[in-house]
């Protein structure tokens, strides 16, 4: 099993904290599919300790969440130590994380996030810090590298585990790939050999048998699935059983998913309040729609979509109707 720290999982998957997306809501939601450890977005350092509303609200956490890593950005120590702190001592996140894999110019500019990279030296500086401040297990999400000619991934894996980080998450690109091309596991695989603490692989897992595959052929502690997660935490479930069984699970029916969407959205409603959430809850709801035969229209229309009810209706509407032409089809 994949253990951080004194942290034990109770199996090898990890959800990927997602900008924007991996609030309490979606994370709750992902645990109960059976997520070994769900990660919180990334939090601003400066936020916690301006105690800016808005970053307080992003710091909330169900027990049933849990164990969960609650990642931190920034790209100055003594907010970074203050910021780490704060979670240490007043949240009941498992784990904090620190954040040196976004490629977004917004957070590069402030020397945080993926800028890191380029500086194996300041990233042990820098987790040292954290690691002395806070009696939390500390790891950091990264990348393998700045760019093709920037790949410091093993000097920079090796400063955090020096720094006495207790697991490094390495996602396959480098920040000019952003989330382009293929993801990189050979180096993910020389990583790992490099490294006496664990490793969670991270980049192209799309199917549960990708996530064996990636266990298997890069000798990773566990596996990291991001975007595959959006709209479908069947993925997580399957991929958890499909690692202890080898057993391919079945897709979920078009009722069966937009069920969950609900309860995703309900969630968000409790989280935010409805008018906020519904506005949110579109992109998750396209995700949901993902897949489904003759989701066009429905996908369209639910930006117009203002309440609870509004998501409801059109998100069953679609149901209803291929589920009465499933049943047209079977009586023919």
């Amino acid at each position: 099993m994949l253990r951080i720290g004194d942290i034990e999982m109770k199996n090898q998957v990890v959800l990927a904290p997602m900008a924007g997306v991996c609030n309490s809501a979606f994370r709750l939601t992902v645990k109960e599919f059976g997520a070994g450890l769900v990660c919180a977005e990334m939090v601003s350092d400066k936020g916690i300790v301006l105690k800016n509303a808005r970053t307080m609200n992003m710091l909330y956490i169900d027990e049933r969440e849990k164990p969960l890593s609650l990642q931190i950005f920034g790209g100055e120590k003594k907010s970074l130590v203050e910021a780490a702190q704060f979670v240490d001592k007043n949240t009941t996140a498992d784990i904090i994380d620190i954040n040196m894999g976004c490629p977004v110019p917004k957070i590069t500019k402030c020397d945080a996030g993926a800028k890191w990279l380029l500086d194996p030296n300041k990233i042990y500086e820098m987790v040292s810090a954290v690691v002395d401040a806070v009696e939390k297990p500390v790891t950091v999400k990264m990348r393998i590298g700045w760019d093709d000619e920037h790949v410091f991934a093993i000097q920079n894996a090796q400063a955090v585990e020096r720094a006495g980080g207790k697991a490094v998450s390495m996602h396959g690109r480098t920040r000019v790939q952003m989330y382009e091309g293929k993801a990189n596991w050979d180096i993910i695989r020389e990583v790992k050999k490099s490294i006496n603490i664990p490793l969670i692989g991270n980049g192209d897992v799309e199917t549960p048998q990708d996530a064996e595959r990636m266990l298997q052929e890069t000798g990773v502690d566990g596996v990291m699935i991001g975007r595959a997660a959006l709209g479908n935490p069947w993925m997580i479930y399957r991929t958890v059983k499909y690692l202890e069984t080898g057993q391919l699970m079945d897709e979920p029916s078009v009722r069966e998913k937009m069920d969950v969407c609900v309860l995703h959205m309900d969630r968000l409603i409790a989280l935010k309040n409805e008018n906020v959430a519904v506005r949110e809850m579109r992109k998750h709801a396209s995700w949901y729609l993902k897949g489904v035969k003759g989701n066009a229209t429905a996908r369209k229309g639910i930006n117009d979509c203002e309440t609870r009810e509004d998501v409801v209706k059109l998100l069953y509407g679609l149901v209803d109707d291929i589920e009465a032409k499933q049943q047209n089809i079977q009586m023919v």
